[in-house]
């Protein structure tokens, strides 16, 4: 079976997306299905391109467990509309500019909303920490794991082997 390729998409690829990456790799590791993806975020912008992870953003990913290891870079149309399986959003904002660049392709049917994976979800949009403190980053990371237990179990019970 050829790998399910995963991208997470938020505006600057510092925090939310990196944090998406991390979060489900943990848990497909922790699953032993590695083997079975691909995975890999990117920002709608480039502002940050080439940049790691937020500090702050690292930090609050450290104390449960994960490594925000991924440099940052920008979508890119040409290629990620084609390789990549899923397009995953964090915000509704987010999911307007995704589906502007994939406009005219039928890669529009690929893009998700994180939070549409949520389990019991109290938001409809992973919000961006970045201009906030503490409780920000920790809500990020709180419905990202919801949110990435809930991609998991769907890609198991509908799209894996």
């Amino acid at each position: 079976m050829e790998k399910k390729k995963i991208l997470f998409v938020c505006l600057g690829n510092i925090c939310r997306s990196p944090s998406a990456e991390a979060v489900f790799k943990g848990y497909i590791e922790k699953e032993g299905l590695n083997d079975k993806f691909f995975i890999d975020s990117a920002g709608i912008t480039d502002y940050h391109a080439g940049a790691p992870a937020d500090a702050r953003m690292q930090r609050h990913a450290i104390k449960r467990g994960y490594n925000l290891d991924s440099i940052s870079r920008p979508v890119n149309p040409a290629t990620d509309f084609r390789e990549f399986d899923m397009i995953i959003g964090m915000d509704n904002q987010n999911m307007r500019d995704l589906e502007q660049l994939a406009a005219g392709t039928g890669a529009v049917t690929k893009i998700f909303k994180m939070t549409d994976f949520c389990s019991n979800c109290p938001h409809d949009e992973v919000p961006d920490p970045y201009y906030g403190g503490n409780d920000g980053f920790e809500l990020v990371l709180d419905l990202l794991e919801s949110a990435c237990g809930g991609l998991l179990n769907f890609l198991i019970n509908n799209e894996l082997d």
